[in-house]
């Protein structure tokens, strides 16, 4: 039995949780789709082709493809996970008591397959069939969402990561992804591949308020060696990271946490955004953010489950410290000041190790991938014209929960 652990950022990877994106992106609009974090309307049939070669690009190097639809069916078919998710999702909280009642009865009706699109893909008030004593719908138009979609469970790195020996649920920053954290959650406790097996939940796993401490996958690098490396960013707080780390801590699981604070800014939404590890030794960075005097710390744990805070000369060092390594090659955004920050955006520095030295990325950011190339980095092109417009490249839609230490 393979085990459940992730033991770097660019060991070879072995299995990955990816989400396939189907009903949700089709309920984008240019009305909706900033509320619901995108910038743009995508043509669904292409996202879900680029997908396809994406999982397919992954397959052709081992790795195993898990995917969100199927566990979550599979899931539901479990009666306790599928009667607690109907309790979570359409919660008396939510909707109120009445409205709540009668729609968790409508659902609890679908077959595993129709209820599994319906919970990540939305629901509209005209698509109800049934009629409810309850104001709430009174007060809706009918193309209202009863369900919002989850088009940003694409990205499926930042909803939980596996860090070591076990798992963060993280509790997200923005509403339109909070309920996504839930599927993780049920599916992590009750899917047969999940269900029983030795690994630890280090955060976010009960049903807590959990206030500013949000912590998203996207701003954390297990980069081995002990070692995890964690950006602040819009959508992770001092609160979220302080917790993890006491948590990785208290279990053995890290030696160290390096923490640095990152622009608060829509082009750097996470740290894999701007910075991703590539090989034992190698970076790309996105050089207009990841500047030299962003403030970083190291956080190591102190006797009695407290944890010890100490400011970092600059993150290279710290990094290069925690590898135990005397220089980090770093590879830089490619192409003149406009060319870099036109690939940045479209995620040339968001690409996935799946093992040392080879990476996939989009390609169509040319002049940075031919800098990998020249560098000795191996890049498997994917398409993202329709993907990239969500603003997330393999790293962000890949979640992985197998892989080598370094």
């Amino acid at each position: 039995m393979s085990k459940l652990y992730v033991g770097s950022e660019v060991g070879q990877l072995r299995r990955v949780l990816l989400n396939r994106p189907e009903r949700a992106l089709s309920h984008l609009t240019p009305s909706n789709c900033h509320e619901l974090l995108f910038d743009d309307v995508l043509a669904v049939e292409e996202a879900g082709n680029e997908h396809d070669i994406f999982a397919s690009t992954l397959r052709k190097q081992d790795v195993e493809v898990l995917l969100l639809h199927d566990l979550l069916v599979e899931t539901l078919a479990v009666p306790e996970a599928r009667e607690w998710l109907l309790a979570t999702q359409i919660s008396d909280f939510r909707y109120g008591p009445l409205f709540a009642r009668d729609f968790r009865h409508y659902l609890s009706e679908m077959d595993n397959e129709h209820l599994a699109s319906i919970l990540l893909g939305g629901l509209a008030y005209s698509e109800l069939p049934f009629k409810s004593a309850s104001i709430l719908p009174k007060l809706h138009r009918s193309l209202d969402f009863a369900i919002e979609p989850l088009p940003n469970h694409l990205f499926t790195r930042d909803t939980s990561c596996w860090i070591y020996g076990g798992v963060s649920l993280n509790p997200m920053m923005m509403p339109a992804r909070q309920r996504e954290t839930n599927h993780l959650r049920a599916i992590y406790h009750w899917h047969p591949v999940f269900a029983g097996q030795d690994f630890i939940k280090y955060f976010g796993d009960e049903d807590l308020h959990y206030d500013n401490a949000n912590i998203e996958g996207g701003d954390v690098l297990v980069i081995g060696k002990g070692a995890v490396l964690i950006g602040m960013s819009e959508r992770t707080t001092a609160q979220g990271v302080e917790n993890l780390a006491a948590q990785l801590f208290l279990h053995q699981q890290a030696k160290q946490v390096i923490v640095v604070e990152l622009p608060k800014s829509r082009s750097c939404m996470h740290l894999d955004t701007v910075m991703t590890h590539m090989d034992v030794d190698t970076f790309s960075m996105y050089p207009e953010v990841m500047r030299k005097d962003l403030n970083t710390w190291v956080l190591t744990p102190e006797g009695d489950g407290q944890v010890h805070i100490e400011a970092a000369v600059n993150l290279i060092a710290a990094i290069e410290n925690a590898l135990g390594l005397s220089a980090l090659k770093i590879i830089t955004t490619g192409g003149d000041s406009y060319e870099a920050e036109r690939e940045q955006w479209n995620d040339a520095n968001n690409v996935l190790t799946v093992k040392p030295g080879v990476v996939i990325g989009y390609e169509r950011n040319v002049y940075t991938n031919e800098k990998y190339d020249k560098a000795g980095i191996t890049v498997l092109p994917i398409p993202g014209n329709e993907l990239g417009r969500g603003r997330g490249g393999a790293r962000c839609m890949s979640c992985p929960i197998e892989r080598d230490d370094i």
